[in-house]
């Protein structure tokens, strides 16, 4: 049996966003650009999307902006928030230790050319604390950026709340909401969210397309000079039938979202249940707010790259974490700002799922990974060592 528990890393390209998509490649090829018929055409359609788009989010649609995925929008947020910052001398940012690599290498080459960063801890269930962000503002702050859902334990972060004490200090609010959207409901009038970023291919589009939503009053800072696609902001040819199908996939997650989370989520629960059964294990995260489709757990003596291979073998494909940093040997930098210790860190495992996932794949994987399991830990010296008393078991 072959079972696709990796959403988080990618999902399938849905028939709705493939049957969108089609017309555009032979039939509406126009450029937007143009002003012949055929382009404005294509025009036209262009802006249907970002209407679909910003209704999804409570949005209008001059505050969307398309992009190539939720990279270049969580990078173009945070160049924009700095840059409108630099006008009032405001050179300080807050944030979390445990954003996704495009907000903290970002953040990171940032301090290089002078803008302090706070890195926020957050608790061992991997929430960030309202008040913790609102102690590390300060008068020289000119951006709060925080998840909304964590990208590999899945955990949802109090974005109205946090979102509420930016518009009273009257700093600029950020939310990678790229594991989020079409998976949770979100209104970013109602969560007082100044900018968010979505990508495409986490919610059954296609891969290469995302959006910035930038509220009214905010002037972006370009990262691509060159036409006047975006309004100014974002040069290069639209993606058409990309953002198309982004609309298309978006809309249908989101007319669905209630039906589809309380499916998930009931899968999600299962595994969790069963898999906890198995001796020194433990999951990782909040139990209850979490994504629907997030399970992320780690396992005491073993090494979580053999455990995805042999997986994999089994016909299960997860992963151990964010699919960006898979080339890594390093353990998770989200684990540990949980308070998970190296060792236990790298033995993770993350099971992410869709609608599409059915029963029997679930029970395939409650029946697989204890098996892997005890196979490694039979190999592992370490886990000999545990068995023997030499070394106190963690978990």
């Amino acid at each position: 049996m072959f079972v696709y528990a990796d959403n988080a890393a990618t999902t399938k390209t849905s028939k709705t966003a493939i049957d969108a998509m089609l017309p555009f490649f032979d039939k509406i090829y126009g450029n937007p650009s143009s002003l012949h018929e055929v382009g404005q055409i294509a025009k036209e359609e262009l802006e249907k999307a970002r209407e679909t788009v910003a209704k999804c989010f409570n949005a209008e649609a001059r505050e969307i902006y398309f992009t190539s995925g939720g990279s270049e929008a969580d990078n173009q947020a945070i160049l924009t928030a700095v840059k409108m910052g630099e006008r009032k001398n405001k050179k300080h940012i807050v944030s979390t230790k445990f954003e996704h690599h495009a907000v903290l290498h970002t953040l990171q080459k940032l301090e290089k050319q002078g803008i302090e960063v706070t890195y926020v801890d957050v608790n061992k269930n991997g929430v960030v604390k309202v008040e913790d962000i609102a102690s590390a503002i300060r008068e020289d702050t000119c951006l709060v950026t925080v998840m909304f859902a964590n990208n590999e334990i899945g955990t949802i972060q109090p974005i109205k709340e946090i979102g509420a004490i930016c518009k009273k200090r009257k700093v600029i609010f950020h939310t990678d909401a790229v594991q989020a959207a079409g998976h949770i409901n979100i209104d970013v009038v109602d969560m007082n969210i100044d900018m968010l970023s979505i990508s495409g291919h986490k919610f059954h589009g296609p891969k290469g397309v995302g959006a910035l939503y930038a509220r009214k009053g905010i002037f972006l800072t370009n990262l691509i000079e060159g036409g006047a696609q975006e309004r100014g902001k974002r040069a290069g040819t639209e993606n058409l039938p990309a953002i198309v199908g982004m609309a298309a996939a978006l809309k249908e997650a989101v007319d669905n979202i209630d039906k589809h989370a309380k499916y998930v989520s009931a899968l999600r629960d299962k595994l969790i249940r069963e898999l906890s059964k198995i001796p020194h294990s433990v999951v990782n995260g909040d139990l209850v707010n979490r994504v629907p489709n997030n399970v992320n757990m780690c396992f005491e003596g073993i090494e979580g790259e053999s455990l995805l291979l042999m997986l994999d073998m089994e016909g299960i494909s997860a992963s151990s974490g964010s699919a960006c940093t898979s080339g890594s040997l390093d353990p998770s930098h989200v684990l540990l700002a949980i308070g998970l210790p190296h060792e236990v860190a790298h033995g993770s495992l993350r099971l992410s799922l869709s609608a599409e996932n059915t029963e029997e794949e679930i029970d395939h994987i409650i029946k697989t990974v204890p098996e892997v399991v005890n196979y490694l830990r039979k190999m592992s010296p370490v886990w000999d060592e545990l068995c023997k008393g030499e070394l106190n078991h963690v978990i």
